[in-house]
Order: structure tokens, then sequence, then C-alpha cells
């Protein structure tokens, strides 16, 4: 007789910090009904939010706008993305915006959703964080490829665990960050199309993303994520004190709720 196979996906540990704490344990309430799911609610406050992922862990943090706004809610998404890198972002915006977009993507994050759109699709969204991929529609994609076009291209490409790009791999990924086709990056860089395909594969395995326009993301990540890597990557050393994130520390532990679907 075949051994029985196990069919139940992994469960999804998600941490829902909205607005308020009222929005935030209706849309804890409402995710809690996916059974992939285990569902942890912590009040707004940015402090407190660093302290329940801290004690939680969860693999997706879904987080609203905080008391200090759009510009709070970008601050706490840098400090999760610079202290917990393995932690995927999610932010939600009250609308689809340029500025929201970009500005959620240059702080670390690893999906927008807006709140406009079926609380089914937040589901799937945050299942496909999980697997790694990262989430906006087409228009929201384009607000980030028109940033990068007008601001120029990244001088650094961040990430989580042991990324090393060779010299050759950069130029690449900054092409690719430009905007240019594999043809034009052969003939800037005198390389043949299939080459630049092979170098283009190695860089996805070695990142962990499968497209062009998850590379791109991936080289927007801020200056914390980049140093949180190659930490990760150096021998070990004396500990030095850590610098202040932006988020204040908390004064006391959150009062956090669990939903489960039981």
């Amino acid at each position: 007789m075949a051994a029985p196979t196990n069919s139940e996906p992994a469960v999804i540990r998600v941490l829902v910090a909205d607005t308020t704490p009222m929005s935030s344990h209706l849309l804890a309430e409402v995710l809690a009904k996916h059974k992939q799911f285990s569902v942890f609610q912590a009040p707004p406050a940015c402090g407190e939010v660093m302290a329940a992922i801290a004690e939680f862990k969860p693999d997706v943090a879904v987080i609203g706008s905080t008391p200090a706004g759009e510009t709070g809610v970008a601050s706490l998404t840098e400090s999760i993305s610079a202290k917990f890198p393995e932690i995927r972002v999610l932010e939600l915006l009250d609308r689809s915006e340029r500025d929201a977009v970009v500005r959620a993507f240059r702080a670390g994050a690893r999906g927008v959703f807006c709140r406009t759109s079926s609380l089914d699709l937040l589901a799937r969204c945050i299942t496909r964080l999980r697997e790694g991929h990262v989430w906006a529609n087409a228009q929201e994609l384009n607000f980030v490829m028109d940033s990068l076009s007008q601001q120029g291209t990244p001088q650094r490409f961040a990430g989580t665990g042991n990324v090393k790009l060779s010299r050759r791999e950069l130029d690449v990924t900054r092409c690719v960050a430009e905007g240019l086709t594999n043809r034009e990056i052969a003939a800037r860089l005198g390389l043949t199309e299939h080459t630049v395909k092979n170098y283009l594969f190695r860089i996805f395995d070695k990142v962990g993303v499968s497209s062009r326009v998850e590379l791109v993301l991936f080289a927007l990540a801020p200056p914390a994520r980049a140093e949180s890597a190659r930490a990760a990557e150096a021998p070990k050393q004396p500990s030095r004190a850590e610098r202040p994130l932006s988020a204040p520390a908390p004064v006391a532990p959150p009062l956090v709720r669990k939903h489960s679907a039981r």
C-alpha cells in the first residue's frame, strides 16, 4: 500500500495592522475564514506592530496607514524590511496612486493592494507573496517603471540571503532596470542575445525572482535591506550597537489577538 500523502497547504502566518483597531479586527476576521491562514491582529502604532512581528514572526505583514499617514506607513515598511527581511510586507492603499505605489516599493514592500479590490483577491495576493512573488497590477508596475526611468538606474541591488552577483551580472541587471531589451543589452555589453539570456537565468536564480519586473523591484530595496543581506554573508565579528529604526521602540507589549477559522 502506498504511503498517504499530505496535500494540505502549509499554514501561512499573517499579521494584520490596519488604520484602526476596528478595521484591523474586521480584516483579520475575513482572512481567518481561509483555512490556510493563521491570522494575528496588531494595533496600528509603529512600535506595537514591530513588537508583534518580533513575537509572532508572520510570513506576511498586511499594514495600512499609521497615525502618521502615508509617510508613517512607508517608514514602518522600511523598518520591517530592515529588521525582518524574510517577512513579505503588503501595503494597503486607499487609492492606487503613483506616489503611494512607488513609495511602498522603495520602502521594501513586496506588494500593494487597493482597498477597492475584492477581499478574495487579497487572499490570493497573500498566498502569492508567501510563495516569493511580487504583487501589483499592470498600472502600478508602470508607475514603478516610469519612476525608475525618470530618476535613473538604481546603483544598489539588495535582497535576502547570500546574494552575490558578478560584475557582469550587475551590468546586465542595471540594463534591465533601464528597460533595455535583450538585444539592446547585448549590443551595449558586446554580448550575444543567447549569452544575455543565460546571464538573466543565473541572476533570477541567485536573486530569487522569476521575471524582469521582479528584478527591477528587487533593485528598489532600501539600503538597510542591502546591509542586512551583506551582514548575512559576512563572517562573525564583534557585535555593534544597532542603529535605531525609524519606528519607535514599544513601551509595553501590544495587545494582539489571534484569529482562526475554527
